[in-house]
Protein backbone atom coordinates (compact mmCIF):
# COMPACT_ATOMS: atom_id res chain seq x y z
CA UNK A 1 0.00 0.00 0.00
CA UNK A 2 1.31 3.43 -0.98
CA UNK A 3 0.30 6.23 1.39
CA UNK A 4 0.86 9.92 0.67
CA UNK A 5 1.02 12.01 3.84
CA UNK A 6 0.30 15.74 3.87
CA UNK A 7 -0.05 18.38 6.56
CA UNK A 8 -0.32 22.13 6.82
CA UNK A 9 -1.52 22.89 3.30
CA UNK A 10 -3.10 26.16 4.54
CA UNK A 11 -5.58 26.80 1.73
CA UNK A 12 -6.45 29.09 0.17
CA UNK A 13 -3.60 31.32 1.36
CA UNK A 14 -0.88 28.79 0.48
CA UNK A 15 -2.68 26.06 -1.51
CA UNK A 16 -4.64 27.51 -4.42
CA UNK A 17 -4.95 24.11 -6.07
CA UNK A 18 -2.93 20.93 -5.90
CA UNK A 19 0.69 21.75 -6.80
CA UNK A 20 1.89 19.69 -9.80
CA UNK A 21 4.76 18.07 -7.86
CA UNK A 22 2.33 16.98 -5.15
CA UNK A 23 -0.10 15.63 -7.77
CA UNK A 24 2.67 13.42 -9.20
CA UNK A 25 2.78 11.54 -5.90
CA UNK A 26 -0.99 11.55 -5.36
CA UNK A 27 -1.55 9.78 -8.68
CA UNK A 28 0.14 6.68 -7.20
CA UNK A 29 -1.56 6.81 -3.78
CA UNK A 30 -3.76 4.06 -2.41
CA UNK A 31 -4.58 6.23 0.61
CA UNK A 32 -3.98 9.87 1.53
CA UNK A 33 -3.49 11.06 5.11
CA UNK A 34 -3.78 14.76 5.97
CA UNK A 35 -2.54 15.75 9.44
CA UNK A 36 -4.48 18.97 9.72
CA UNK A 37 -4.44 22.66 8.89
CA UNK A 38 -6.20 22.03 5.62
CA UNK A 39 -8.10 25.24 6.43
CA UNK A 40 -10.91 24.61 3.92
CA UNK A 41 -12.71 21.33 3.25
CA UNK A 42 -12.51 21.80 -0.52
CA UNK A 43 -8.86 20.67 -0.32
CA UNK A 44 -10.00 17.34 1.12
CA UNK A 45 -12.51 16.99 -1.72
CA UNK A 46 -9.73 17.74 -4.20
CA UNK A 47 -7.45 15.13 -2.62
CA UNK A 48 -10.28 12.56 -2.61
CA UNK A 49 -10.25 12.67 -6.41
CA UNK A 50 -6.92 10.82 -6.21
CA UNK A 51 -7.54 8.28 -3.40
CA UNK A 52 -9.49 7.82 -0.16
CA UNK A 53 -8.58 10.51 2.40
CA UNK A 54 -8.35 10.34 6.17
CA UNK A 55 -7.80 13.70 7.84
CA UNK A 56 -7.66 15.25 11.29
CA UNK A 57 -8.47 18.83 12.25
CA UNK A 58 -5.74 21.33 12.91
CA UNK A 59 -5.77 24.55 14.89
CA UNK A 60 -6.53 26.57 11.72
CA UNK A 61 -9.32 24.34 10.45
CA UNK A 62 -12.86 25.63 10.45
CA UNK A 63 -16.23 23.99 10.97
CA UNK A 64 -16.40 22.87 7.33
CA UNK A 65 -13.37 20.60 7.89
CA UNK A 66 -15.10 19.07 10.92
CA UNK A 67 -18.31 18.67 8.91
CA UNK A 68 -16.29 16.95 6.16
CA UNK A 69 -15.49 14.31 8.77
CA UNK A 70 -12.09 15.25 10.20
CA UNK A 71 -11.91 14.50 13.95
CA UNK A 72 -9.23 15.79 16.35
CA UNK A 73 -7.51 12.39 16.33
CA UNK A 74 -7.97 9.19 14.38
CA UNK A 75 -6.62 5.66 14.48
CA UNK A 76 -6.73 3.50 11.35
CA UNK A 77 -5.45 0.15 10.18
CA UNK A 78 -3.52 0.47 6.94
CA UNK A 79 -2.62 -2.94 5.51
CA UNK A 80 -2.20 -4.22 9.06
CA UNK A 81 -0.15 -1.25 10.33
CA UNK A 82 -1.79 0.61 13.21
CA UNK A 83 -1.57 4.33 12.41
CA UNK A 84 -2.72 7.18 14.66
CA UNK A 85 -2.94 10.79 13.55
CA UNK A 86 -3.09 14.10 15.42
CA UNK A 87 -2.29 17.62 14.28
CA UNK A 88 -0.31 18.98 17.23
CA UNK A 89 1.86 16.46 19.06
CA UNK A 90 3.17 19.08 21.52
CA UNK A 91 6.70 20.15 22.27
CA UNK A 92 9.65 18.20 20.90
CA UNK A 93 10.91 17.18 24.34
CA UNK A 94 9.24 13.93 25.34
CA UNK A 95 7.26 13.63 22.10
CA UNK A 96 7.68 9.90 21.50
CA UNK A 97 6.83 8.98 25.11
CA UNK A 98 3.81 11.29 25.02
CA UNK A 99 2.58 9.82 21.72
CA UNK A 100 3.07 6.27 23.07
CA UNK A 101 0.87 7.15 26.06
CA UNK A 102 -1.74 8.89 23.89
CA UNK A 103 -1.88 6.10 21.30
CA UNK A 104 -0.76 2.91 23.09
CA UNK A 105 -1.74 0.59 20.22
CA UNK A 106 -0.17 2.63 17.39
CA UNK A 107 2.84 1.50 15.40
CA UNK A 108 3.11 4.91 13.74
CA UNK A 109 1.86 8.36 14.76
CA UNK A 110 1.48 10.95 11.99
CA UNK A 111 1.33 14.60 12.98
CA UNK A 112 1.78 18.10 11.57
CA UNK A 113 1.65 21.62 13.04
CA UNK A 114 5.38 22.45 13.15
CA UNK A 115 5.89 22.33 9.36
CA UNK A 116 9.20 20.58 10.17
CA UNK A 117 9.67 17.21 8.45
CA UNK A 118 10.52 14.48 10.94
CA UNK A 119 10.79 10.70 11.10
CA UNK A 120 11.86 9.53 14.59
CA UNK A 121 11.49 6.30 16.52
CA UNK A 122 11.55 6.11 20.31
CA UNK A 123 9.63 4.71 23.26
CA UNK A 124 8.25 1.93 21.08
CA UNK A 125 6.59 4.20 18.52
CA UNK A 126 7.57 5.88 15.28
CA UNK A 127 6.46 9.49 14.80
CA UNK A 128 6.27 11.03 11.34
CA UNK A 129 5.68 14.62 10.25
CA UNK A 130 5.63 15.17 6.47
CA UNK A 131 6.30 18.91 6.79
CA UNK A 132 4.26 21.19 4.56
CA UNK A 133 4.13 21.17 0.76
CA UNK A 134 3.18 24.86 0.63
CA UNK A 135 4.48 26.66 3.73
CA UNK A 136 8.03 25.49 4.37
CA UNK A 137 8.81 27.83 7.32
CA UNK A 138 12.60 28.00 7.37
CA UNK A 139 12.89 24.56 5.75
CA UNK A 140 14.80 24.27 2.48
CA UNK A 141 11.82 22.75 0.61
CA UNK A 142 8.13 22.13 0.79
CA UNK A 143 7.66 18.41 1.46
CA UNK A 144 5.25 15.47 1.55
CA UNK A 145 5.62 12.05 3.12
CA UNK A 146 5.48 8.71 1.35
CA UNK A 147 4.85 5.47 3.20
CA UNK A 148 5.00 1.96 1.79
CA UNK A 149 3.17 -0.61 3.91
CA UNK A 150 3.10 -4.37 3.38
CA UNK A 151 1.56 -7.01 5.64
CA UNK A 152 1.50 -4.81 8.72
CA UNK A 153 5.04 -3.53 8.24
CA UNK A 154 6.20 -0.05 7.32
CA UNK A 155 8.74 -1.08 4.69
CA UNK A 156 9.66 2.45 3.59
CA UNK A 157 9.07 5.98 4.86
CA UNK A 158 10.38 8.96 2.97
CA UNK A 159 10.00 12.71 3.15
CA UNK A 160 10.38 14.13 -0.34
CA UNK A 161 10.73 17.70 -1.59
CA UNK A 162 7.97 19.07 -3.80
CA UNK A 163 9.23 22.66 -4.19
Amino acid sequence: MRVVVLADTHAPRRWKSCPPEVAKHLRHADVILHAGDVCVASVLDELAQYAPVTAVRGNNDGPDVAEWGAPETVEVDLAGLRVAMIHDSGQATGRTARMRRRFPEADLVVFGHSHIPMDVTGDGVRVFNPGSPTDRRRQPHGTVGLLDIEDGELVAARIVPVT
